[in-house]
């Protein structure tokens, strides 16, 4: 088997948000905030920088920021090592954010997942529903 982009599969969750870009955009890039809707993190908003994103269960992601552009575009790795091939995960997430009449429309997409990654795959459709929800809750509290 080779490891052909065309072989992997994407995790995409858009959803209109009643709020603009630069509020959304701040959720996404303080570590404190991130925190509260994702995990903690070690983030900072500086194309090249390594972190980690630390979840409740125990697991530690390995990233690395690809792209930045401020209240647009954020890119970063999300790697987890397992020995078991089906959750070795080396993937993207990119957050895109576009203005509308009534807030911004966020679009998630993590992409990577190869066909044997069914569980991974599934986890991540159901998990960035669930953080996305914790986002917007975020997004509702902050001034």
């Amino acid at each position: 088997m080779n490891d052909t982009p065309t072989e992997t599969r994407s995790v995409v969750v858009e959803r209109e948000i009643p709020h603009p870009p630069e509020k959304i955009w701040r959720a996404l890039t303080q570590p404190h905030l991130i925190e509260e809707w994702l995990m903690k993190s070690d983030f900072k908003a500086v194309v090249g920088h390594r972190f980690n994103l630390r979840g409740d269960w125990g697991g530690v992601l390995d990233c690395e920021v690809l792209a930045i552009e401020p209240n647009r575009k954020l890119t970063y790795t999300w790697n987890f090592t397992h020995e078991d091939a089906a959750f070795d995960l080396k993937s993207v997430v990119t957050f895109t954010l576009t203005p509308t009449s009534t807030g911004t429309q966020l679009r998630m997409e993590q992409s990577g997942f190869r066909p044997d990654q069914r569980q991974a795959y599934g986890g991540a459709k159901a998990g960035w529903q669930q953080f996305l929800e914790k986002l917007e809750q975020v997004l509702a509290r902050m001034d």
